[in-house]
Order: C-alpha cells, then sequence, then structure tokens
C-alpha cells in the first residue's frame, strides 16, 4: 500500500508492506539496481531512501522516500521518479493522494498526461498555464475504472469483428427488423412505405449515435469519422459522396515552394459543390473554459483550432481556382457521377466536435454566441446538438405526414 505523506517542505511515499509481501524486496531493488519502482509510477533511487536515525528502530512493515521539495507555492517532483518529460509542479494548497497519481491498473495519470502534451505539467495555483483545480479532478474522475477498461476490450473488439464478421448494432438490428417486415407486404403504396420508412431511417441513426457516443473510446479516430461521414449523407441529401483525405496545394505558407495539404473529409453535393467537414472525436471539455474570464466562458484550444484549421482549408481552396477544380475531380472521378463538375464556389464547413449536454445556462449562451460569430463559414455542432437536430426531423417528419391525413 501507497500513502502520500505532506508537510509544508516536503512530500513523501511510505510503501506498507500487506501480509503477503514485505518491505525486503524493495531494499534488494535499491542494493541490485540503485532504485525501485512503485506501482508501476514512482521510481525512487537510493538516495531517496529516508534513512532512519536508528537501525534497531527501522520498521519491518515500510519504506518512506522523498518524493517532492517545496519551492514557493509549489511541490517540485523531479521528472525521473514519474518517467516524463518535466519536473511536475503540485499546488501545495491541493489535497494530495495516491489517486492524484495512479489511476486504475496502476495507470501512471501524469505519464498519460505528458504523452500528449510537450510542456512542463502545473497543477493548481496561479502559475501560468496551470491546470486548475476543478478541471485536474474532473480529469481524475474520467480515468477509466477497471471495468470500463474491460468494456473498452469488447467493444474494441466486438467494433472489428463488426466490419468483418457483420455483427450488428441493436439499432441495425432494429433497422433490419423493420425492413424485413415491409418485405411481408404486397404491393405497397409508395406514401405508405416513405412515411415508415423516413422516421425509421432518422431513428436508425440517433439510436445508433447513442450508443456510439457511450463507447466513444473503442473507436479509433479515423473509424469515428467514417461512421459520422455515413451518417452525414443519409442526414443531409444534398450531399452525394464523401471524398476523404482530400489533397490541396497551398501556396501562401512558404513562398519559395507549393506545399500539399490534405482534408481528412470533405462532402460534395448534387450540383458538385464541395464543402468541408471536421469530425473531432466526442471529448469532454474542449469546448469551453470552465471558469470565466471577464465574466464569460471562453472557447478552448480544441474548438479554436479545429475552427482556424477549416478556415485555412477554405482559404487554400479558393486560392487554387480552377486548377483546383479539375485537379480534384481528374483525381476523385471514381467517386462520382460520370460528366461531373466540381465547383469550388464559397466552400462552408461543418465542425462535429465536443458534448453540451453538461452545460450550465450561462455556458449555453456563450457557447450560442461563439457558434453565431463563425455561423457564415462554419456550422459548429456538438453531437448532443446532432441528437437534438435528429429528434426534431422524426419529431416533424411524423407532425407533417399526421397532418396530410397519412399516418
Amino acid at each position: 500500500m501507497l500513502t502520500i505523506i505532506k508537510n509544508e517542505n516536503q512530500l513523501f511515499v511510505e510503501y506498507t508492506a500487506d501480509r503477503s509481501n514485505s518491505y525486503g524486496w524493495t531494499d534488494a531493488k535499491l542494493k541490485k539496481h540503485g532504485s525501485v519502482t512503485l506501482r508501476r509510477t514512482f521510481t525512487f533511487e537510493s538516495a531517496a531512501l529516508v534513512n532512519e536515525a536508528k537501525p534497531d528502530e527501522a520498521s519491518e512493515e515500510s519504506r518512506t522516500f522523498v518524493l517532492a521539495n517545496a519551492h514557493g507555492d509549489y511541490y517540485t517532483i523531479d521528472r525521473n521518479i514519474l518517467g516524463i518529460k518535466h519536473d511536475l509542479q503540485i499546488w501545495k494548497q491541493m489535497p494530495i493522494n495516491e489517486k492524484t497519481f495512479i489511476a486504475y491498473r496502476d495507470i501512471s495519470i501524469f505519464r498519460r498526461i505528458d504523452e500528449l502534451i510537450d510542456q512542463p505539467i502545473i497543477v493548481g495555483g496561479d502559475a501560468v498555464d496551470s491546470i486548475p483545480i476543478a478541471d485536474f479532478e474532473e480529469l481524475l474522475k474520467n480515468f477509466p475504472t477497471s471495468t470500463e477498461l474491460t468494456h473498452y476490450a469488447r467493444t474494441r473488439v466486438t467494433g472489428i469483428l463488426k466490419d468483418y464478421l457483420g455483427t450488428l448494432s441493436d439499432a441495425q438490428q432494429k433497422l433490419d427488423a423493420y425492413l424485413k417486415i415491409k418485405k411481408t407486404i404486397s404491393t405497397p403504396s409508395k406514401i405508405d412505405f416513405i412515411k415508415n420508412y423516413e422516421p425509421k431511417k432518422f431513428q436508425y441513426v440517433r439510436d445508433e449515435l447513442k450508443s456510439m457516443l457511450k463507447k466513444s473510446d473503442a473507436y479509433s479516430e479515423h473509424d469515428w469519422q467514417k461512421l459520422i461521414a455515413g451518417f452525414l449523407l443519409l442526414l443531409f441529401p444534398k450531399y452525394i459522396a464523401v471524398l476523404k483525405n482530400l489533397q490541396i496545394k497551398d501556396f501562401y505558407s512558404d513562398p519559395s515552394k507549393v506545399k500539399n495539404r490534405f482534408i481528412d473529409l470533405t462532402m460534395v453535393d448534387a450540383n458538385g459543390t464541395i464543402d468541408i467537414i471536421e469530425i473531432k472525436k466526442p471529448f469532454a471539455n474542449c469546448l469551453l473554459s470552465r471558469h470565466k474570464y471577464r465574466d464569460s466562458h471562453t472557447p478552448r484550444i480544441e474548438l479554436t483550432g479545429s475552427v482556424m484549421q477549416v478556415e485555412k482549408y477554405i482559404f487554400h481552396l479558393k486560392k487554387w481556382g480552377r486548377d483546383g477544380e479539375k485537379e480534384i475531380l481528374k483525381k476523385n472521378k471514381s467517386h462520382l457521377p460520370s460528366n461531373f463538375k466540381i465547383n469550388v464556389t464559397n466552400p462552408q464547413a461543418m465542425l462535429i466536435l465536443g458534448r453540451d449536454i453538461d452545460f450550465s445556462g450561462e455556458q449555453e449562451f456563450d457557447f450560442e454566441i461563439i457558434k453565431r460569430k463563425y455561423a457564415n463559414i462554419v456550422d459548429v455542432m456538438t453531437y448532443d446538438d446532432l441528437l437534438r437536430r435528429l429528434d426534431n426531423i422524426i419529431a416533424m417528419i411524423e407532425k407533417n405526414y399526421s397532418e396530410l391525413g397519412v399516418l
């Protein structure tokens, strides 16, 4: 068992042996290798071991190591102890225990964070670029439990098998069951088929999306984009094709040469007009800051960076001009109808990312203002917004058919 002990000047890690182990293995590791690793998270060298005042008073059940020294308002932990790129700073006033460092199945929390960034990690306090305590606690809550890791593994395997073995989701089974029933009806009228099929199509997309959101970690970024793009073709009938990894020319980033840029997904409508679709996996808390700046919740880097990315794509598409239209058509003929033309005329973008289900009223208001700011170029949509749109489409289809007397 590990216990974090803190005082004004230092942090300590105390390792207490359980019934089946003793402290002896740590001493053996230190003697042989000069270091010991605890819970796959903390690696201590011999110098970090706290010596007892008298050997005969040394505990036979525990060993204590120096984890951090205080500098100003922060404890500083040497990067080598945690196996990260920079020294870690933790605000002295925040609660600190083993769960601050270790998630389920001995996952090193700060090592996982360090893999995603290339700057020092600072938790709490007033330092520049520090992670607010509330956000850090939210991050800890969202680390997967052992049960969730098991479900993740199963759903990931299911997702792979689904592509190769035809495994059906609940939503697919419902839609297939409905279509089988429809096949047993002799000479159905066209209006009867449409009035029943149309809401079923949107219900399928809604139910499938809800299911995907519950296990989004089981999908790779590529697989997630592929599935969502398929849904968009159903939801927006004006689009007839999805072009993947579209290569465009950048004449401006480097005046000395032309660069190739690649857009993950573009949609082509029936008139040949191209729009950009940027689909991000639904990471939590990626849209707005939790805390206010001058009485407003500000957009986070994930949101502003994604908007900037698609705006640059639009800029480069427009500047490429007629030559670009010809080049795009030439490289994507096999995905488009014969005698088709590509038109780059005022391309728009759709950005799908994040969740807003936990927004406060003020966050909803601020987010709506941010969306309207970009509305002339980018339609910013959360996954919860997409679900609401689906609910409204289903409700209005049923309402319209009812008023027409066909339901």
